[in-house]
């Protein structure tokens, strides 16, 4: 599985970006999970969101309420819609696809088999 994700960019506080994530490759399936991670500067990868193949979403304590997950099957692409965002969602966003399993998975990077580039975002304050 083929991912590239874009999107990213520099951004005042209370911004919005809108990043896109398409999938390719004879193995990518509607049922694999897809999900977003980002990485700051000197900080761990960590899990913002995820989306089930049937649409089931997580997401992290710091974006609930800010960021949308979804997916468009048909075009083998997920989307993160980040609106307000603040400067401490800063750094690299990375997507990701894994085979379908327990809720729980979604936000350990060690379930995810495939990865995109990375895009970088940047929130002034």
């Amino acid at each position: 599985v083929q991912l590239q994700a874009c999107g990213g960019g520099l951004v005042q506080a209370g911004g919005s970006l809108k990043l896109s994530c398409k999938a390719s490759g004879r193995t990518f399936s509607t049922h694999h999970e897809m999900g977003w991670f980002r990485q700051a500067p000197g900080k761990e990868r960590e899990n913002v969101a995820a989306i089930t193949w049937y649409k089931s979403t997580y997401y992290a304590d710091s974006v609930k309420g800010r960021f949308t997950i979804s997916r468009d099957n048909a075009e083998n692409t997920a989307y993160l819609q980040m609106n307000n965002l603040k400067p401490e969602d800063t750094g690299v966003y990375f997507c990701a696809v894994k085979q379908p399993g327990d809720m729980e998975e979604l936000t350990f990077s060690t379930w995810y088999d495939s990865w995109g580039q990375g895009t970088e975002v940047t929130v002034s304050s």
